[in-house]
């Protein structure tokens, strides 16, 4: 390959490594909206359960959304353990959020 190939090559791989990051970037933007707009909902979530006496955490609809979601990425091609995980952790900041609602309605 010429050094004129090389570099139009090159050029071409940069090119699409920007339009992919670009993607990228747009797609994690749009990540944060929905865990945004999410997380929102769970608030009003851990209002209605902190002003109806729920307890914060619901373990038999944890599992089931889990099941769910690990069917859900399966059929998307991604690795339901990472959704699993994935899930853990927001589940576990939406607890620790409904805790903190209940106790400032506890007091």
């Amino acid at each position: 390959m010429s050094e004129a190939e090389t570099r139009l090559a090159e050029s071409e791989a940069l090119g699409e490594l920007k339009s992919l990051r670009a993607s990228i970037d747009n797609i994690d933007a749009a990540l944060i909206h929905m865990l945004a707009e999410r997380f929102k909902c769970t608030q009003k979530v851990g209002v209605l359960k902190a002003t109806n006496d729920l307890p914060p955490a619901d373990p038999a609809r944890e599992k089931i959304q889990i099941e769910r979601l690990r069917q859900l990425a399966g059929d998307a091609n991604l690795d339901p353990d990472f959704a699993e995980k994935l899930l853990n952790f927001i589940v576990r900041e939406v607890i620790r959020h409904h805790e903190a609602i209940a106790a400032k309605a506890g007091s």
